[in-house]
Parts: structure tokens; C-alpha cells; sequence
């Protein structure tokens, strides 16, 4: 298996960076794409098939962005554009209820039970903001508290040291985020067992909701502590307090059932992103049937969308949830990422290069660090220039990595021994070019 090399930045993919400069903010429609965090000109992509992305100038890069997670299967996978294209020849939207709903609802709870009830929403973003509204409702708290590097979607409760796009362009918050919004945030370093006891004994009567990503991905892939989970589950329980888990990302990647199966812990809440829809734009939240019975109509906590729920959206994500149901389907593309950690340390070792690949499941992401990453100061304190520059030598050999330091390299079932080989011996190239 062979892959086009060339210089980056490609003719074509400058031009178009150039024409989208007049119309978009940094030429994008989401910072991390504007290849900020790495210097350069991103790359505009014209199509996926399996592992590989092809760009404007017609080279194929083997892809571990995935569209920064969904696409579990590979890019285009037959049995998700045949969903597609069965139901969207009946329409594309009808803002009333489907079949497809149910369908895929009964899917997403064999997956996770601890999702007794839900509701699809058409973001992860929009999910969180639910669920932390739903949080507030029932328990007549205002004070959120999550930790830093987490990153929970740009809503102005959660936007405060979020890991991800904020951390790769250096912003702690952001501005237009209203004092008021932000004030009733308290952030927590991330594997802290000892910090979120003290804010328990001090603000527990008041605290709503603590939110967490169980495993960390917008800082990079950051496992939880031994207990993290374990002391958030039982603060929570002592002070009434409702436990959600963003598994966003993790939903599905660190295992079919989530973080919350891998470890044998149940939030109250669950939130989901767009894995569950082949990569179309959706999300869901969910979890005890007592919470869930509180949002309208069956209660008086309000949130709708006329998308949500959308059947094109639904059959993409039913498509998903039954391939991945198929024995040894995910453990394929789990396999493939332990191989692929496993590969980059040694080859990166052989080079005498210093670097961490913490993986979990089907994520993984290597630091360039001298000792292990287990929070977010441990994350920023990473060599970002060497990441930089290791990128930009994997995009010339034919792979395409995350262009951030702090994002999480995704594998999918079209992940294969070719596909992790190529890359392990871009890896070694780039290495020596470091070292």
C-alpha cells in the first residue's frame, strides 16, 4: 500500500484557503481546522473512503481525525450511505415523530442502560446545555462543577479552561462569556480526588451537577486516576448532587457502552455526540427515568428542536449501532489503536524521542513529554513545537493527524494492519526528523 507524498501547503488547498479567508472567521468554520496550534494551511478535504481522507490536490492521507470521533466505521461506509439514500429519497425533514426515533433509541440503550430515558437533540453541545439545565431543575441548584481541560461544548457555563480548541489557541475562557454564566462554574484540576472533596465540604449544599469527560480527550487522551471516577460517583450520591458524563467522544470509542461500562460506573446522565449518527449532526442526552420525566411535556423543564430526531440522521446512527453490534467489530478497530500506541513509543524510543501515547479503546494520543500526562498542566506542559513538527513530516509522508497537540487521534474498524504499518513507518521517518 502506497500514499501520494507532497509539500504541504498543497496549490489547490491554498487557493481555497485564500477564497474561504473572505467569508469565514480564519477561513473556517471551527478554529482547530486553520491549522493554528501547527502553523500552515490546512488542507481541504473532497472525500473519505475507509481510512483514508483524499484531499483537493488529490492526496490520500491515511485519516486519524475521523471528523474529530464519529466516524467509527471508517469514512463512508456502505451500510450508512445506504440508510442515507433509502430515507432521504422520502424527505429530509418533517418535524414530527419517526419510526427511526424509536429504532434508534432502543439501540443506543442496549449500548448504554443506564440511558433509561432520552431525548435526541442535533449537537453535543446542545446535549450538554440540556442536561445541565435539567441538573439545575431538579435539584433547585445553580453551581456546576467541571475540570479543567474538559471540554464540554462552547455554551458559556462550560467555556471556562476547556481543553481542545481553547487550549491549542491560548484562551482560558473566552470573551462574551457573561460574568453571571461563568460564576456559577467551579473548575477543578482533572484527577483530583482531593480537590473535589474540599469542594463538596465547603459548597455541597449548593452544587448541581458535576460534569465529566471519564476519560479525557480534548486535552489529549488523559486516563482517569485510579478512584476519579469512583470518589465523583460517590460525592455526588452524599450531597444529592447529579452526576453527568460527557461521553461525547467516549461514547462508543472506549467501549461499545462507554467510559461508564469500561468502569463499571453509572452517571445519572449521559450525554452523546455525533457517533451515534454516522457523523450527521446530532446528539442525545439521557438517564434516570425520575430526571428525564422532568423535560417538557412530561415536565416543566423546556428544551425542543425542530431538527432532533431527524430521520436521515436516525438511519445513519441505526446503521452505525447495528454493524458495531456484529462480534469483534469494535474490537477490531480497539486492536488497531493499541498496535498503532504501541508502535509510535517504540518507534519514537529508537529515535531518541521522549513521548507518552496514553490510549483507551479506540483513542489515543501521543505527548511529547518526558513523563506521563495526567492532567491539564501535565497536557500544556507538552512540546507543541515538536508536535508541530512531527505533524507537518507525517502530512508529507501520507497520514493526517489532528493539527493540535491537544486533540485525540481517532482509529475506526477500517483501521486495518496495512493502514497502522504505513503509518508506524511515517512515524519513524518523522521521529528522526526530530531527534
Amino acid at each position: 500500500m502506497t500514499a501520494s507524498r507532497t509539500e504541504a501547503p498543497t496549490t489547490e488547498s491554498a487557493r481555497l484557503y485564500e477564497a474561504a479567508r473572505h467569508y469565514f472567521p480564519g477561513g473556517v468554520s471551527s478554529p482547530v481546522r486553520a491549522f493554528n496550534g501547527v502553523g500552515g494551511t490546512p488542507r481541504f478535504i473532497v472525500r473519505g473512503e475507509g481510512a483514508f481522507v483524499v484531499d483537493a490536490d488529490g492526496n490520500r492521507l491515511v485519516d486519524y481525525v475521523l471528523a474529530y470521533g464519529p466516524h467509527i466505521l471508517g469514512h463512508a461506509p456502505p451500510c450508512v450511505i445506504a440508510a442515507i439514500t433509502r430515507t432521504v429519497a422520502n424527505g429530509t425533514s418533517f418535524g414530527a415523530p419517526s419510526t427511526q426515533e424509536t429504532e434508534l433509541a432502543g439501540l443506543v440503550q442496549e449500548f448504554i442502560p443506564s440511558m433509561q430515558v432520552m431525548r435526541f437533540v442535533t449537537s453535543g453541545t446542545e446535549a450538554v446545555m440540556s442536561a445541565i439545565r435539567l441538573a439545575r431543575a431538579a435539584t433547585s441548584r445553580n453551581l456546576i462543577v467541571k475540570f479543567e481541560g474538559n471540554y464540554h461544548g462552547h455554551s458559556d457555563a462550560v467555556l471556562a479552561r476547556a481543553g481542545s480548541g481553547v487550549a491549542t489557541l491560548g484562551l482560558p475562557d473566552s470573551p462574551g462569556v457573561p460574568a453571571g454564566a461563568a460564576g456559577d462554574t467551579i473548575v477543578v484540576p482533572y484527577n483530583d480526588i482531593e480537590a473535589v472533596r474540599e469542594v463538596f465540604a465547603e459548597h455541597g449544599g449548593r452544587i448541581a451537577a458535576v460534569i465529566v469527560e471519564p476519560v479525557a480527550g480534548n486535552m489529549g487522551v488523559v486516563p482517569p486516576a485510579p478512584g476519579f471516577l469512583e470518589a465523583l460517583r460517590w460525592q455526588t450520591t452524599a450531597y444529592d448532587a447529579i452526576l453527568i458524563f460527557d461521553e461525547v467522544m467516549t461514547g462508543f470509542r472506549v467501549d461499545p457502552g462507554g467510559a461508564q461500562t469500561l468502569f463499571g460506573i453509572s452517571p445519572d446522565l449521559t450525554t452523546l455526540g455525533k457517533v451515534i449518527g454516522g457523523g450527521l449532526p446530532i446528539g442525545a442526552y439521557g438517564g434516570r427515568a425520575d430526571l428525564m420525566r422532568q423535560i417538557a411535556p412530561d415536565g416543566p423543564v423546556y428544551q425542543a428542536g425542530t431538527l432532533a430526531g431527524n430521520p436521515v440522521v436516525m438511519a445513519a446512527g441505526i446503521a452505525v449501532l447495528r454493524e458495531l453490534a456484529k462480534p469483534g467489530v469494535w474490537r477490531s478497530a480497539a486492536d488497531a489503536t493499541s498496535a498503532l500506541a504501541e508502535g509510535l513509543v517504540d518507534a519514537a524510543q529508537s529515535s531518541g524521542v521522549s513521548i507518552q501515547v496514553p490510549h483507551v479503546g479506540t483513542m489515543l494520543t501521543p505527548f511529547f513529554s518526558e513523563v506521563p500526562v495526567t492532567d491539564y498542566a501535565t497536557a500544556r506542559a507538552c512540546d507543541t513545537k515538536r508536535y508541530a513538527t512531527f505533524f507537518h513530516s507525517m502530512l508529507q509522508r501520507g497520514v493526517s493527524p489532528p493539527p493540535s497537540a491537544f486533540e485525540t487521534w481517532f482509529l475506526s474498524t477500517a483501521h486495518g494492519e496495512d493502514e497502522v504499518a504505513l503509518t508506524l513507518e511515517a512515524a519513524a521517518e518523522a521521529f528522526s526528523d526530530i531527534g
